[in-house]
């Protein structure tokens, strides 16, 4: 089986989580008040966060696997 169409599905479906993640946070910081500068720097960081910790998992679980 040829793993580039695995981990280029694996790598789009992380992008678009953490895509979503941080979209969430950005209309629940807006939704609390806070200003859109301050809610895309939040949704920044969740970006960051959810994309480097799916990454690290992902790498986990390709040394356990392969």
């Amino acid at each position: 089986m040829d793993r580039l169409p695995v981990v280029l599905v694996t790598a789009a479906l992380l992008v678009l989580t953490a895509l979503l993640s941080a979209a969430v946070a950005a209309k629940l910081a807006r939704l609390d008040g806070a200003t859109y500068p301050a809610a895309l720097l939040g949704a920044g960081a969740v970006f960051c966060a959810v994309l480097s910790l799916s990454t690290s998992v992902v790498g986990v679980l390709a040394q356990i696997v392969g």
